[in-house]
């Protein structure tokens, strides 16, 4: 069974409730409909016709207490709710729904700063960002060509702490999501003092952090990506290699990085990627490319549904 089919398929054991604030887009509204006969998830397709007045402005009042220390206005606070996006956040934090899903017809940032805003970042892990499901076909690498890339979407440049943080996040994704033992890799240009340079040095502290952090997880770094994922390349760069080039969790050094990464293997290897998946939030929430298909959205909303699982 391939990475798509074991996801829809862990989606159908305990059906989740998801919103789609999106109706205007035919994509969305198509991948509803699919959702809904394949029993994946129970469906919130947001129209004005969903939007209850009432509702509304409670989620209203309940957004100006978040942000009134930021200096909102209840009336501003007002207009942000007349936004199907905030509303189907807000439904997620109030937990009339149990994740969202956005992103055919708005940005990353917008889709980001609902999900921040109203549904709050995890405390233990202190930073929100991004990673993609990856199914490579025909490959031997990951976990059957299965992969977690990260951060592909939110942080530009993260910190050595933003880094272990990105790292642990998107481990526990891999076990909830793929149901898989996570083996993290901290990729850089440099495999175990191979070269220096400022950005291998990040890593370098962003692995002690992780440890600290989390002392159970198998992660490892800095390693290149071929060290990191192939066993014959590990077994000479690196012998003593936790991961012995069997990584499937792929941490990458900066958003630059990830995102370029995600996009080569999708192209060039003919790869799924879902996502881009919001992870270190109270809630789960996914976000969409504006570019994506309708089978796109459907496996975001499984993954969606099974984190809230």
């Amino acid at each position: 069974m391939d990475i798509v089919s074991k996801i829809r398929a862990r989606a159908k054991t305990n059906i989740k409730t998801i919103v789609l604030p999106e109706f205007e887009d035919e994509r969305v509204r198509d991948a509803a409909k699919f959702i809904e006969k394949e029993g994946i998830a129970r469906v919130v397709l947001l129209d004005s016709g969903k939007i209850d007045k009432k509702k509304q402005e409670e989620y209203a009042n309940q957004y100006y207490e978040l942000r009134k220390a930021k200096g909102i206005s209840p009336q501003d606070a007002a207009k942000v709710l007349e936004d199907s996006l905030y509303y189907a956040a807000m439904m997620t934090r109030s937990g009339e729904a149990d994740g969202f899903v956005a992103g055919a017809s708005h940005t990353t940032p917008d889709v980001a700063r609902a999900a921040m805003q109203c549904l709050g970042v995890n405390d233990r892990i202190n930073i929100a960002s991004s990673c993609f499901v990856m199914g490579v076909p025909d490959s031997k690498y990951g976990e059957e060509g299965a992969f977690i890339f990260a951060d592909c979407g939110i942080v530009p440049d993260p910190n050595p702490r933003q880094l272990a943080c990105i790292a642990i996040s998107n481990a526990e994704l891999a076990g909830k999501v793929l149901g898989i033992p996570p083996r993290v890799a901290l990729l850089s240009y440099s495999t175990k003092g191979s070269a220096k340079g400022r950005v291998v040095n990040r890593v370098i502290e962003a692995l002690e952090i992780a440890k600290q952090m989390q002392p159970g997880l198998l992660i490892d770094g800095e390693l290149q990506v071929d060290a990191a994922i192939v066993p014959e390349v590990a077994n000479i760069k690196y012998p003593g290699s936790l991961l012995k080039g069997r990584a499937n969790v792929l941490i990458f050094p900066n958003l630059e990085a990830g995102n370029i990464g995600y996009k080569l293997v999708q192209r060039l290897a003919g790869a799924r990627a879902i996502g881009p998946i919001i992870v270190g939030l109270n809630k789960p929430c996914s976000d969409l490319s504006r570019g994506c298909v309708v089978e796109d959205i459907i496996d975001c909303v499984a993954v969606t549904a099974i984190r809230a699982q």
